[in-house]
């Protein structure tokens, strides 16, 4: 199966590669949520009444555009506008609370924001950014707002309620822009744009410290999805389905993969297994992007995930080889046709640098991550000393390519502790290759726990623990200790209906672990502490230190 439209081409650029293939595949589906399709026609002319409202309100080419929107066809319509006018889009985690788009914002030199009001009752964008930006409250003029919290920003422009508030500027007047801005000067504006210019700001999950904007080209996302196309033999009649977010590398990549094929990229405003399943089954999915632990335990647990038609999928990538082992069972089990593979990537690359071959063994699909697709070089070094590691021996992920990051926006001294002298960026990864060239990840630099003076990696301990019957899901953290500067602490999510105690599963994991890398915590969970699609472990560190700190506290008390 090859790409019938763009993959052998010179188009390099967000804006022509939609312009293109709305063209060719013009009656063909390109976006499909539950309730609402977009062929790639009406994409392409809901992306260029876009780019000339944007034209029409002054923003210049390189200028920042943010948006704050859940999952939706609105998104993908404006950020490909953002792209046929020249300007950068900057897609903004949904999650996000005031404190962290008050950096974004200004950090990011955004000029315009474009959202909408209430999702849900708990989720309200206006609410948010008024926090965020408290000038907001004394603005009355929506085409020229000036605002001490973000300097650059001048306009917010809403696409849903509420509109009354006197510093929103409405969709309908933002693209009631009656003939002001012709075809051709749009056309012009997306031959102008040059694959090496930036396309997306996409702002990392920030941990302890503010999230940093990676500054990605053009060329890096349209080449690294279309190289992500040809491995997985992508073409016009797939059709992609990702309940991965839309402001985030994860989703952005796959969707650009397909739309690149005139295929359709199939998606959820919000992951609900039992939507996604009854999407799946009706609409024939033939790739499936669930990625990630959370996201696969409730596809498999849904009581209607036996009963879904899944016949039509022909590669899943499902990342096996960083999955609790009952998950792959299950799954292998309800989908055998299905080619399941790895997958290793992250935002300052574009997405994914390292898959599975499609004629690779089931064991090197399931068991690792596959080796990088094109244009990407990968070495495993030590962290240490910085020289290049044996065959499997462990280090750090580092990669260099012609689709990775400019650098991080606005700070050069990280950018220049990420990439090396030699173009190379080190990830913070921790890694291996085996004799097949197949890499393997094993957790982060940062998830390396000091006990004793001895190096213990949390994906390890986490691996033990998966194996117990009664282990859903297991995730470990460092405590800090008197003794040993560090232990390890474990939190665990049941299996429902399975019981276990803390004695039971440091237990299980005695002979299977050096006795410095038992748990000496183990907390049980229901839910977990999440960012985009990751579970968020300082939030388990944090909160488990300070139990900790109580009880030492109050223990004189008791006594």
């Amino acid at each position: 199966m090859t790409n019938e439209t763009n993959a052998d081409s010179a188009i390099y650029t967000l804006g022509e590669l939609l312009r293109d293939t709305g063209a060719k595949r013009s009656d063909a589906d390109a976006i499909v949520f539950p309730d609402r399709r977009l062929t790639h026609s009406h994409l392409a002319g809901s992306a260029r009444a876009w780019a000339k409202a944007l034209i029409a309100m002054g923003i210049c080419p390189g200028q920042k555009v943010g948006i704050l929107l859940t999952t939706c066809p609105e998104f993908v319509e404006i950020m490909f506008g953002v792209a046929m006018a020249g300007a950068v889009a900057v897609p903004i985690n949904a999650r996000y609370q005031s404190v962290e788009l008050s950096f974004l914002l200004r950090d990011a030199d955004i000029v315009t924001v474009i959202t909408t009001g209430q999702i849900t009752d708990t989720l309200n964008f206006i609410d948010r950014l008024s926090a965020a930006l408290p000038s907001l409250a004394s603005e009355s003029d929506p085409s020229s707002l000036k605002l001490a919290e973000a300097p650059e920003l001048r306009r917010i422009v809403c696409i849903g309620p509420p509109r009354s508030r006197p510093f929103l500027l409405s969709a309908e007047t933002a693209l009631n822009v009656n003939g002001q801005i012709s075809d051709e000067e749009v056309d012009a504006l997306i031959d102008s744009v040059d694959p090496m210019d930036t396309a997306l700001l996409l702002y990392t999950s920030g941990t302890t410290a503010n999230p940093k904007g990676c500054i990605i080209s053009h060329r890096s996302i349209v080449a690294n999805s279309r190289n992500l196309g040809r491995r997985y033999r992508i073409g016009a009649v797939d059709k992609v389905w990702s309940p991965l977010p839309i402001f985030h590398i994860a989703g952005i990549l796959p969707m650009t993969m397909i739309l690149d094929a005139g295929g359709a990229y199939l998606t959820i405003p919000y992951f609900d297994a039992g939507t996604a399943l009854e999407m799946l089954g009706r609409e024939g999915a033939t790739v499936a992007y669930p990625c990630f632990v959370t996201i696969m335990q409730d596809l498999i647990t849904h009581p209607s995930f036996s009963q879904t038609d899944l016949s039509k999928l022909r590669l899943m990538n499902s990342n096996f080889a960083v999955q609790p082992a009952w998950i792959k069972e299950a799954m292998v089990k309800a989908i055998p046709q299905a080619l399941q593979v790895g997958t290793y990537g992250l935002t300052e690359c574009a997405g994914t640098v390292s898959t599975s071959r499609l004629d690779d063994t089931f064991k090197l699909r399931t068991q690792r991550l596959g080796v990088p697709i094109d244009e990407w070089e990968v070495r495993i070094i030590d962290v240490d000393t910085g020289d290049e590691m044996p065959q499997g021996g462990r280090g750090e992920i580092t990669v260099r390519g012609p689709n990775m990051l400019k650098g991080y926006y606005n700070a050069p001294e990280v950018t220049a502790k990420a990439l090396d002298e030699h173009g190379w960026l080190h990830t913070g990864d921790i890694g291996s290759i085996d004799e097949s060239g197949s890499m393997m990840f094993h957790g982060r630099i940062k998830d390396m726990l000091k006990v004793g003076g001895e190096n213990v990696a949390a994906a390890e301990i986490e691996a033990v623990l998966q194996t117990h019957s009664a282990v859903k899901l297991a995730q470990v953290v460092g405590i800090p200790d008197e003794r040993y500067v560090e232990v390890p602490a474990a939190f665990v999510e049941l299996t429902l209906g399975q019981t276990a105690e803390d004695s039971d599963l440091i237990s299980h994991c005695k002979g299977k672990l050096a006795n410095f890398k038992l748990p000496r915590h183990v907390r049980f969970v229901t839910e977990w502490p999440m960012s985009t699609s990751k579970i968020q472990k300082f939030r388990l560190r944090t909160a488990l230190i300070k139990e900790l700190e109580e009880a030492k506290a109050a223990a004189p008390e008791q006594n």
